[in-house]
């Protein structure tokens, strides 16, 4: 049997380290562990080290992000399959048989991600990634059982294994030479989307991502940042941007950038109307800082010109209209709505 690296994130996390990194343990023997240490300041290593002595220790040497953390870490993993797995993800026995029989089943499988419920609420669906990744037309992601801020009950209706456009950060298992191959996660996004990003170019590559219902674990979310704090509604509506002009046919990418400058005007007013003036800012200091760092962007463009750049129509798991629209105008709230 092949062996697979799970390899865990930390930063500052010790907390969420006593309280999931045991049955992370439990549940993947006998595949290895690794903690990649994002710089710690307290005492997750000491912990790690005391308790799980098995466990292997990567320290990065400074908080290089979610994307540069793993590129770090992965540069010791030998391992042909990794799991980047959030800390505060809980895991359940036989978890990781499904995702090892999957990549061996489907040669073209890059990426793949369990089901992944609400350790908070654990009937639901978890906002990070549900089951599955999906794309607008408008570049905008959602899930197969999560629509905006929309979490379905889970009652087995997306329990089927099927190819999506992105699979989530949060339980990400990749071949490890094909995320190698294609430069791994890009460091410029530092944390949000970075794994859709990453997901699109192994498209773009010709590989596959998938969801693989058999397997199941509970994410408890947030841990990092809260879903309402205006750190993240920057990074996020930065990095959407970002990776669109990164993956897109450059005449399709400005044609989207111009669409998202006037709704995420909508957006940033609708924040206003809400209550929540910091979120306005975080869109308008979003975009500022997607203008300034535009160069950059193409530079990081450039290095994946190799793999043809494809129209969002062109690829796996996207839907065609907006889904903006259809949450709003219509009323759609689930998934099944959609396809």
């Amino acid at each position: 049997m092949k062996e697979v690296a799970v390899v865990i994130l930390n930063w500052n996390g010790k907390a969420l380290l006593e309280r999931y990194l045991p049955g992370v343990v439990k549940h993947s023997a006998p595949h290895p562990v690794y903690v990649v240490d994002n710089d710690s300041t307290d005492d997750s290593e000491h912990y790690v080290r005391e308790k799980f002595p098995t466990v292997g220790w990567i320290q990065t040497g400074e908080n290089l992000g979610y994307a540069g953390g793993y590129n770090e870490g992965l540069k010791s993993i030998n391992e042909p399959y990794a799991i980047l797995l959030n800390s505060d993800v809980r895991t359940t026995p036989g978890w990781i048989n499904p995702i090892l029989d999957h990549f061996e089943d489907h040669p073209s499988c890059a990426a793949l991600q369990p089901k992944i419920l609400w350790d908070r609420d654990p009937e639901k669906f978890e906002y990070a990634g549900a089951s599955g990744g999906f794309m607008d037309a408008l570049g905008y992601p959602f899930c197969r059982g999560r629509v905006l801020h929309h979490l379905e009950s889970d009652i087995g209706q997306y329990n089927q294994p099927r190819k999506v456009f992105w699979a989530t950060g949060a339980c990400l298992a990749v071949r490890t030479e094909v995320f190698k191959e294609l430069g791994g996660l890009d460091p410029m996004l530092f944390a949000h989307m970075e794994e859709i990003d990453l997901c699109w170019r192994m498209q773009r590559a010709g590989y596959e991502v998938w969801v693989q219902p058999e397997s199941t674990v509970y994410h408890l979310g947030g841990a990092t940042l809260q879903m309402d704090s205006p750190k993240k509604t920057f990074l996020n509506f930065r990095n959407n941007l970002s990776i669109l002009v990164k993956n897109l046919p450059h005449a399709s990418a400005m044609a989207l950038v111009f669409v998202r400058l006037i709704l995420d005007g909508i957006a940033g007013i609708k924040f206003v109307l809400e209550g929540k003036p910091k979120h306005t800012f975080a869109i308008l200091k979003a975009h500022f800082a997607f203008y300034g760092r535009f160069s950059r962007i193409q530079r990081a463009r450039a290095k994946t010109a190799k793999h043809p750049f494809k129209k969002l129509s062109e690829l796996t798991g996207t839907y065609p209209g907006s889904m903006v629209w259809q949450v709003y105008a219509k009323g759609k709230t689930k998934f099944s709505e959609f396809f």
